[in-house]
């Protein structure tokens, strides 16, 4: 077997390995929360040189852009969205990548690393995706603002749960962090923790309505201390959404986390990854700042949609060194 070829199956692998330890959350540590940091400009000097620092070529590239495949959150979030588009979403999760083109690659079995969908949609992908292992996650919690009273939100988590679904993407209320009042924001946390029973949450800070990376990196300890199994950027309906300085800010929290605890919490950036060459660099920074461990679907996700598109229209070129128009990878 070639070198390329062993780099080809090894990044391409996507079989999830089971976290030792799901995150069960710590007692709030106000102390450690208080002394959170963030230098705002060093980090921002260090995410303008990553895009520069790695480059991959040509079978090495193909298969990174595999591994970023089995990493992605495919979603749709849309208020058009239908039966219809969910099944065939589902059915692009399913085989993301041409067959031809898989078969050229000398690769099978590639599948998305979940479907995210609205609650009301959950049933339908569930059902489109059974007997696959591919998990369905589904945002709540008032998604997008997080402003329904509390009690709406848990009820949702709990009828999402109860309809199938894996993984629960919750937002946070961003006034506990625009106010400091870190005890609010960890309570609600954990009851949405709570209400997930064993599907999965992933904890969305909305960002890029934080204000500071010094809120950003303080609101990720928090929502990890209460139990969170991964922390993500952004609803994706933001001004702004995920950026490398915030992703800096994010998966050193989780580093910080990890080296004190033992205990590994996931990554999900989401909004504006739309480029092969942009995920390329998130997983170069997760593999530098976090190691390989972090690179499996159990601990890194892209919430994406056409970011698969573009990726599979990379793999066309690897094989046959033309590019083709977009319209021929639709999502779904």
């Amino acid at each position: 077997m070639s070198q390329t070829d062993t780099a080809l199956q090894t990044a391409s692998s996507h079989l999830p390995q089971p976290v030792e330890t799901r995150n069960p959350g710590l007692p709030l540590d106000l102390s450690w929360v208080r002394a959170v940091q963030a230098n705002t400009s060093a980090i921002e000097r260090r995410a303008a040189t990553l895009p520069g620092r790695r480059s991959v070529k040509k079978e090495y590239q193909a298969a990174w852009l595999l591994k970023a495949i089995t990493c992605i959150d495919l979603t749709t979030l849309a208020g058009d969205d239908t039966p219809g588009r969910v099944r065939r979403l589902c059915a692009k999760a399913r085989q993301p990548v041409r067959g031809d083109l898989l078969e050229a690659l000398g690769v099978e079995g590639i599948t998305t690393g979940a479907v995210c969908v609205y609650h009301d949609m959950v049933e339908i992908a569930v059902e489109a995706l059974r007997g696959t292992g591919i998990p369905v996650a589904a945002v709540s919690t008032g998604f997008p603002a997080g402003l329904s009273p509390l009690h709406l939100r848990i009820a949702e988590i709990e009828d999402s749960v109860k309809a199938g679904a894996h993984e629960i993407d919750i937002v946070i209320s961003r006034r506990h962090v625009l106010t400091g009042d870190w005890q609010a924001l960890y309570d609600e946390m954990r009851a949405f923790r709570e209400a997930c029973g064993e599907a999965h949450v992933k904890a969305i800070l909305a960002t890029g309505e934080l204000g500071t990376l010094r809120n950003v990196a303080r609101a990720s300890l928090v929502c990890m201390m209460a139990g969170a199994d991964f922390i993500k950027t952004s609803t994706g309906k933001e001004p702004v959404n995920a950026t490398l300085p915030v992703t800096l800010t994010m998966i050193r929290a989780i580093r910080d986390y990890h080296e004190r605890t033992g205990l590994r919490v996931g990554y999900k950036p989401a909004g504006g990854i739309s480029k092969a060459k942009d995920a390329l660099v998130y997983l170069a920074m997760i593999k530098d700042e976090l190691g390989d461990r972090w690179l499996q679907p159990d601990l890194f996700r892209f919430g994406a949609s056409s970011l698969l598109g573009d990726i599979e229209r990379q793999l066309e070129h690897h094989v046959t060194g033309a590019y083709s128009a977009g319209w021929r990878h639709a999502i779904g």
